[in-house]
């Protein structure tokens, strides 16, 4: 059973939901990843990072994506989060993903999310998607929260279901599907 995370008035509080941590991203963090300083961004987060890290689909378009989002609207503090796991005494603390939103049209926002293979088919990112749509949902302004796959990742399709998003339509690209939770 997953526990409801801890609700905080800052944009840059961590989320907290069973063993797992979302640290608010943080242009000081990218610039540190960007740089490729491991060891700063491991401090930074507060975390240890595996030879995976990044995420395959974390390149460097990611970087400049999150910080126009600051730029352009910076109440989306926040809304990006590194996804750490601590162990069972919370004394290791492992950096094993990432999930974030993004502001659409219409008080939407888009989720994304991905957990390095390791980590992979262990419920953490569904955790971590639950965590960042309820918060959302929170927040002044959200209306709904969508996500986007492609139907031939029925792991994808169960984490947006998990976070009681019901399918929507075709998403953006060719292939791909919508899946939306309401306020």
């Amino acid at each position: 059973m997953i526990a409801r995370f801890q609700r905080s008035t800052s944009a840059l509080a961590d989320l907290r939901v069973a063993r797992l941590r979302l640290v608010a991203i943080t242009t000081e963090m990218l610039e540190a990843e960007q740089r490729e300083s491991s060891l700063e961004l491991a401090r930074l987060v507060g975390a240890r990072l595996t030879v995976e890290w990044p995420p395959l689909d974390w390149q460097p378009h990611v970087f400049r994506f999150i910080l126009q989002q600051y730029e352009n609207y910076p109440d989306t503090q926040g809304w990006h989060r590194y996804v750490v796991l601590n162990d069972g005494l919370g004394l290791t603390r492992t950096l094993v993903g990432a999930v974030g939103g993004f502001p659409r049209q219409w008080g939407d926002v888009e989720i994304g999310y991905s957990t390095l293979p390791q980590f992979q088919r262990r419920g953490i990112a569904t955790a971590a998607a639950q965590a960042l749509v309820e918060w959302l949902l929170t927040r002044d302004g959200v209306r709904s929260v969508s996500a986007q796959t492609f139907s031939r990742l029925p792991e994808s399709i169960k984490v947006m279901e998990r976070c009681g998003m019901v399918y929507d339509g075709e998403g953006d690209e060719a292939g791909s599907v919508r899946y939306r939770r309401l306020r």
